[in-house]
C-alpha cells in the first residue's frame, strides 16, 4: 500500500510537522507499506520531495532553494512564503503535484500536519472530495480540535470540570493592553496568576502565565502575534544583537514570523526589517511589528495549579475509545510551551503519572469519554491537570499527536507493548476501517483494508522466523544521550 505522508504545512508549527512526517516514514512497516513522501509547503503546495531532503536538519536547510532567496549578508534564512512572490521548485526538490495527481500517487494519506491548514478539516475534507482515506479525525473532529474556544464551550456544556475563561476581541485587546483598569478588571474575574492563549494554535504557541501588570501586555501582544519594540531599546544593540534580535522575533516557533506587516507596509525578508527599523527610530519612537498570520480573538483563563498530564485516546476495530497510560510532564517551569515540548532536557515526561491506580483509570475514563463527545476518530491526545484535592481538569484536546521519535504518541504505545512500526500499522488499520464507515468510496477502501488485514495475518506467521539485531547503546561516556537517540534511530 502506498502511504502518502503529508508533512512541512503553511502553519507556525510545519518545522515539528517535517520533522514528525521524516519519523513516521523512517517507521513505516516496508513489508505493508511504501512511503511517498508529500511535503506542504508555505503556500500549500504539495511537492513530490526527493527522498534525500527528508534529512536535512530544518526545512530552510533545503527549501526555498538558494537560487531563488535573496543575498542575505547577515546570514537569515526564511521560509518559501517569505519571498515575495511564488517560485517555482525543481528538479532537486521534486515534483508539484496537482490537486487531481493526488489520488494517482498514494493510496492512502498519512497527515503529519500540524495547525492550520493541517489539523482543522481542511486538509481532510480535500481528501475526502478526491476519495482518498486519510489517518486520524475527520472533518468535524478536526474542526473542533483546532478551536479553543470552540472546545471550552462544548466541555461546558457537556459538564466537564473546566478552569474559569473569557474571550476577548482583538482590538479590544491591543487597545487595553497597557489599562490598569482592565488588567485589575480581569483579575477580579479570573484571579492570578492567569493563562493567556491563542485560540487555534498547537504545541503551547502564543501562551503565556500571568502573573502581573507587565506579564499582561507581553503575553497579550505573544498571543496575536505582535512585536512591540522601542527606539531606545533598539539603539542601543549592535549589529550582532540586531540580528540576533530579529532572528528571535521573527523566528515561526517562537516568535512572529514572516511576512510582517508594519502599518500599510508588508515586510518579507529580515534584512528590510533591519533597514526599516534603523530608518523608522529616526523619525519615531516605537515599532508595532504584526505578523500576517494573526489571531482574530484572543482566550485568557484562570491558572490551574495541578500535576499536568497528556493522554493518548485510541480506537479499536469495533471503534471502542480506549485511554493509554496517561504521562506526567514534570517541567522546569510553570509553562509546559513550544521549548519545554521540543528541546531535549526542558522536561521530564513520566508514565504512568505517578499516582493511585484509581486516579489514573479516573484520568483514563475522562479523557475516553471527551474523546467521544468532541466526535474524534481515531486517536487523538488529550491534556490535562490533576489537582492536590483530586480534581481532574481537561484541557486543549488535539487531533494530531507530534509525531516525534520521544512524542506522547510513541511514548505511550511502548507503554503497551507497541514499537512505532506497529503503532502507525495500528493507526493505519483503524483509519482504513472509520473511512469505511463514512459510507463513501466503501469498496475501494474495504478492498484496501482486507489487503492489509491478510498481510497482517501472513507476517504473524512467519514473525518467528526473523533475524534478532542486537541494538547496544547508552553506556558509560558522556555522551551516552547520543548514544540512546542513534540506538532508537
Amino acid at each position: 500500500m502506498k502511504i502518502g505522508v503529508f508533512f512541512g504545512g503553511k502553519s507556525r508549527e510545519r518545522e515539528i510537522s517535517f520533522a514528525g512526517g521524516r519519523t513516521v516514514i523512517d517507521n513505516l512497516n516496508k513489508l505493508f507499506f511504501e512511503a511517498v513522501p508529500i511535503f506542504v509547503d508555505g503556500h500549500g503546495r504539495f511537492i513530490l520531495l526527493n527522498w534525500q531532503h527528508i534529512y536535512k536538519g530544518s526545512i530552510r536547510d533545503f527549501y526555498p532553494e538558494q537560487i531563488h532567496v535573496p543575498a542575505s549578508p547577515n546570514g537569515f534564512q526564511v521560509y518559501s512564503d517569505s519571498l515575495n512572490e511564488i517560485k517555482p521548485v525543481s528538479e532537486n526538490i521534486g515534483t508539484i503535484l496537482e490537486i487531481n495527481e493526488l489520488s494517482n500517487r498514494f493510496d492512502f494519506a498519512f497527515l503529519a500536519l500540524h495547525g492550520l491548514s493541517g489539523e482543522d478539516g481542511s486538509i481532510q475534507g480535500l481528501l475526502e472530495y478526491l476519495n482518498i482515506p486519510y489517518s486520524g479525525s475527520g472533518i468535524l473532529g478536526s474542526a473542533i480540535g483546532i478551536d479553543k474556544v470552540k472546545q471550552k464551550l462544548l466541555m461546558q456544556d457537556l459538564g466537564f470540570s473546566i478552569p474559569k475563561f473569557m474571550v476577548l476581541g482583538r482590538e479590544e485587546c491591543i487597545q487595553n493592553s497597557d489599562s490598569t483598569p482592565f488588567f485589575e478588571q480581569i483579575v477580579s474575574k479570573l484571579g492570578l496568576p492567569f493563562v493567556i492563549k491563542a485560540p487555534h494554535q498547537g504545541s503551547s504557541l502564543g501562551i503565556s502565565v500571568v502573573e502581573n501588570k507587565e506579564d499582561f501586555e507581553k503575553g497579550i501582544l505573544k498571543s496575536l502575534f505582535i512585536e512591540k519594540i522601542y527606539k531606545y531599546k533598539w539603539d542601543q544593540l549592535n549589529l550582532n544583537q540586531k540580528i540576533y534580535k530579529i532572528k528571535e522575533i521573527t523566528d515561526l516557533r517562537t516568535g512572529i514570523g514572516f511576512p510582517i506587516l508594519v502599518n500599510e507596509l508588508k515586510i518579507y525578508h529580515p534584512e528590510e526589517l533591519i533597514k526599516f527599523l534603523d530608518s523608522h527610530f529616526l523619525v519615531s519612537e516605537i515599532a508595532w511589528l504584526e505578523s500576517e498570520n494573526t489571531e482574530a480573538e484572543i482566550m485568557i483563563e484562570s491558572f490551574v495549579k495541578g500535576r499536568e498530564f497528556s493522554c493518548i485516546v485510541l480506537e479499536d476495530e469495533k471503534s471502542n475509545a480506549f485511554a493509554l497510560p496517561p504521562t506526567e510532564i514534570v517541567k522546569g517551569k510553570e509553562l509546559f510551551d513550544y521549548r519545554s515540548k521540543y528541546l531535549p532536557g526542558m522536561a521530564r515526561k513520566i508514565t504512568p503519572i505517578q499516582t493511585t491506580d484509581i486516579q489514573i483509570e479516573k484520568i483514563r475514563t475522562k479523557c475516553v469519554e471527551l474523546f467521544q463527545k468532541l466526535k474524534f476518530d481515531v486517536y487523538a491526545r488529550i491534556d490535562g491537570f490533576l489537582t492536590e484535592n483530586g480534581e481532574i481538569f481537561l484541557n486543549d484536546p488535539n487531533t494530531t499527536s507530534g509525531m516525534m521519535p520521544s512524542s506522547f504518541f510513541f511514548h505511550q504505545a511502548a507503554e503497551i507493548g507497541l514499537n512505532p512500526s506497529e503503532f502507525l500499522t495500528l493507526i493505519i488499520n483503524i483509519s482504513l476501517i472509520k473511512r469505511i464507515q463514512s459510507g463513501v468510496n466503501i469498496f475501494t477502501y474495504k478492498k484496501l483494508h482486507t489487503e492489509l488485514e491478510n498481510k497482517l495475518k501472513e507476517n504473524k506467521k512467519s514473525f518467528d522466523s526473523k533475524q534478532k539485531i542486537g541494538i547496544v547503546m547508552g553506556g558509560y561516556s558522556s555522551e551516552r544521550h547520543i548514544s540512546i537517540e542513534s540506538g532508537r534511530n
